[in-house]
């Protein structure tokens, strides 16, 4: 598998060069410190998939475009509504912090995000840092950061895209910007008919299809008041996801005001204040579950001069959490927590050498006082090569589930004593980037988590006593020349569980991407993606075995106002497994027609 990868690398490294100084990313993001910063004075690994990224992707899961990313490796148990699983860098699904316009959007119950669920017609961008940003963001930011951005609509759209296994979608939109500022609103649905979540491997085998049924609305506006920028935001996604045994009923919303801008010439703010609910329901287990959160951010950004500046903030939150036997018309348990956040950071910048140190300390009304640091440095050698270390600490306190879940016949229970779980990594990162189009990026990094919560008790209830240590490396490609793009990234990890001496489970040691891309002026685009993963540990000692996956894709601007994008995804029609006894789709296709009045 790595000497095909190398061979994909090499030739795009021997690529001739015919363009002068392509862009090949954005070069702002805000994730990384909270505020907004270039990607070359980061002292972070980071990435931006911008929406031209999306749309020449033609994909319809946001899975899909972090799958072609380095360090994230994807699990899904099942069909379109099966959980989609996302590891980075090794570290479990729910040390990954999600943010949707700087709001938390994982569960309350099981501490993860339910990615299954998210429109790729609602987002505008998607940010990615790697390795743990908690002395910013607090819990969770353990493995990294995935912030999403959604869209603000300039003008009226609309699309409709069919593909196999029944999957059905359709988007419309309308909005208009100002130099005051603007509205959009877009409305979706997608109906996936999908195919047997399980195959005669899993334990709960049926011959029947398994499907999605998704409708989504996302309403923006902004206004501008004087020096501040008034930003609202309203989203939500429900519908229903089958499988092998029932299905579940979903409405997910998020709500947000935002005010930001100057306070001062050199004191810049953001004020948000934000609602999010989910309510679940589980016919086939008399089960329901329903979440409340509140947020309430104050973060600030002050130039002590030309290259100091001081990052510092306050965050509160109040979650509540609700497991409901439907059968019985009771609570399992109604429990409610609050979490205060205190948080700076110190940067500096200079011609050669940059600095950051950040500092958080946590107030959690149920697991009690958690404190993280950060520290980092970079180099410059020169306009185009620049070298970086860090040192980071993470944590994840324990989701309402792994507190107060009463279990199975009072086996698999909760622990209301659990304890955060904790880590600490260190990376170095090599960057260089020339004028005619390339950029190489070289990480090494090692991560030991303790204190993971594991279900190993007495009668298998949660408690802290697992141990990890994940080392890594990661090599990431990206060559512009003429009309072609190529870009590969290989991921060399060993997550290893420190107490049974085993590769935490499915995650390979060894994956590889790749994309290729040819413009034909700028009315069509054809490309490929090539994936490659390793050997994988899954539950009962089995191994998965490797894979390898094509996939083909084809952007056509038709006229001005139209669009057709197409994607044949597994060509090869591999056979593999994400999980054990679960199904993965075969050779399948899509195709979406886009109209924009502009």
């Amino acid at each position: 598998m790595l000497r095909l990868s190398l061979c994909f690398l090499s030739a795009a490294i021997g690529g001739s060069v015919l363009a002068d100084e392509p862009i090949l990313q954005p070069e702002v993001m805000v994730t990384a410190s909270r505020f907004e910063q270039g990607l070359d004075a980061t002292l972070a690994d980071v990435s931006v998939i911008t929406r031209a990224d999306i749309e020449k992707s033609a994909t319809r899961d946001i899975s899909d475009l972090l799958r072609l990313e380095a360090g994230f490796d994807i699990a899904r148990t099942g069909g379109p509504g099966g959980q989609t699983s996302i590891f980075l860098r090794g570290s479990n699904n729910n040390h990954v912090l999600v943010l949707i316009d700087g709001v938390r959007a994982s569960a309350l119950g099981t501490g993860v995000f339910t990615w299954e669920t998210l429109p790729l017609d609602s987002i505008e961008r998607i940010e990615i840092v790697r390795g743990p940003r908690a002395s910013y963001w607090g819990s969770d930011a353990i493995g990294g950061v995935v912030q999403i951005f959604t869209r603000r609509l300039d003008a009226a759209r609309a699309s409709l895209g069919y593909g196999s296994y029944g999957d059905a979608k359709s988007d419309v939109g309308y909005g208009q910007r100002g130099e005051s500022g603007g509205f959009s609103i877009q409305l979706g649905a997608r109906d996936r008919d999908g195919f047997p979540s399980q195959n005669e491997n899993g334990f709960a085998f049926e011959d029947k299809d398994h499907g999605l049924r998704n409708r989504h609305l996302a309403l923006r506006g902004d206004q501008r008041v004087g020096t501040q920028m008034l930003d609202g935001i309203y989203l939500r996604s429900q519908g229903t996801a089958e499988f092998s045994g029932g299905q579940s009923n979903f409405r997910l919303q998020s709500l947000g005001l935002a005010l930001d801008g100057k306070l001062a010439p050199r004191w810049q703010h953001r004020l948000q204040l934000s609602h999010a609910s989910e309510d679940y329901e589980t016919p086939a287990y008399f089960s329901a579950y329903d979440s409340r959160r509140n947020q309430l951010a104050w973060q600030n950004r002050i130039a002590i001069n030309t290259s100091q500046q001081l990052i510092f903030g306050i965050d509160w939150m109040r979650e509540q959490g609700r497991n409901l036997d439907t059968f019985g018309n009771t609570a399992v348990y109604d429990k409610q927590r609050r979490n205060t956040g205190v948080y700076a950071g110190w940067q500096t910048s200079g011609s050669q050498f940059d600095s950051e140190l950040s500092l958080r300390t946590d107030d959690n009304s149920l697991f009690g006082n958690y404190t993280t640091g950060s520290l980092a440095a970079g180099w410059r050698f020169n306009d185009q090569t620049r070298l970086y270390a860090s040192h980071g600490e993470g944590f994840r306190g324990p989701s309402l589930n792994e507190q107060f879940s009463p279990g199975f016949g009072g086996l698999y229970a909760g622990n209301p004593d659990l304890e955060p779980e904790q880590s600490r990594s260190q990376e170095i990162g090599l960057e260089w980037k020339s004028d005619a189009g390339q950029q190489l990026k070289v990480n090494a990094y090692s991560s030991r988590v303790r204190n993971l919560i594991s279900f190993s008790g007495v009668d298998f209830q949660a408690e802290n006593v697992a141990r990890a240590r994940i080392r890594g490396a990661e090599l990431d490609y990206r060559h512009a020349f003429g009309p072609w793009l190529a870009a590969a990234n290989l991921t060399w990890q060993i997550p290893r569980n420190e107490d049974s001496d085993n590769d935490l489970l499915r995650r390979p040691r060894q994956k590889f991407s790749g994309t290729l891309e040819r413009s034909f002026g700028n009315t069509f685009q054809l490309g490929a993606e090539w994936l490659l993963s390793g050997s994988r540990d899954d539950v009962g000692g089995i191994q998965l075995p490797g894979y390898g996956l094509l996939n083909l894709r084809a952007s056509w601007q038709v006229a001005p106002q139209w669009k057709v994008l197409a994607r044949i995804e597994n060509v090869n029609d591999r056979d593999y497994e994400l999980a054990r006894g679960y199904n993965t789709p075969g050779r399948s296709g899509f195709v979406e027609l886009i109209w924009s009045a502009h």
